[in-house]
């Protein structure tokens, strides 16, 4: 399985999954807000210039992803840096 960087920001409580390679700088081209209503909060789905899906932003993200995910984070954070 191959590994996936997680970002979080405690306090703004969002988190940030790269779906690109650990070098690769990839901008995004397109983003696609998931309907809040439907997913009970803010989810944006970031794409390159070719569509494919390169990022995940969760905000809200404490209430949204397990604990164990926001505790092997890449804190951005004060507190945990």
């Amino acid at each position: 399985m191959a590994d996936v960087r997680v970002t979080y920001d405690r306090t703004v409580d969002a988190a940030y999954m790269y779906l690109t390679g650990p070098q690769a700088r990839v901008k995004s081209a397109r983003m696609y807000p998931c309907d809040p209503v439907d997913v009970d909060g803010m989810i944006n789905l970031d794409f390159d210039e070719q569509g494919r899906l390169i990022g995940i932003e969760v905000l809200a993200a404490s209430s949204k992803l397990p604990e164990y995910l926001l505790q092997s984070t890449e804190r951005l954070d004060t507190e945990g840096a």
